[in-house]
């Protein structure tokens, strides 16, 4: 399932001339392009729908759809395990050819 969801800018930069931020979903990171709304500012929330902010949000809003999703289990279904993104990530950076001690 694909879901529009809040999320908090934490950074904004320019990338190859495009405008982009670096947006807090309830603990998950992502980029997301701001060309949409060039206005956004540090610390508001968006509505972020596939790596698009499109719509400004009030962070009372914000945080209470961000609670309903966790709860129902949404954001680790949009976002997966931030855990196991976490390991996947360790076990990708070690080096090639070596081989873990069990």
């Amino acid at each position: 399932m694909c879901l529009a969801v809040p999320g908090r800018v934490l950074e904004i930069a320019e990338r190859d001339g495009t405008r982009m931020a670096v947006v807090d979903f309830g603990g998950v990171v992502k980029d997301v392009c701001l060309e949409y709304l060039p206005d956004l500012e540090v610390g508001e929330y968006a509505i972020v729908h596939v790596g698009f902010a499109l719509q400004r949000l009030d962070e009372e809003s914000a945080r209470r759809t961000l609670a309903l999703f966790e709860e129902l289990g949404l954001l680790q279904e949009e976002f997966g395990d931030p855990w196991e993104a976490a390991a996947a990530s360790a076990a990708s950076a070690a080096s090639p050819g070596q081989e873990e001690e069990r």
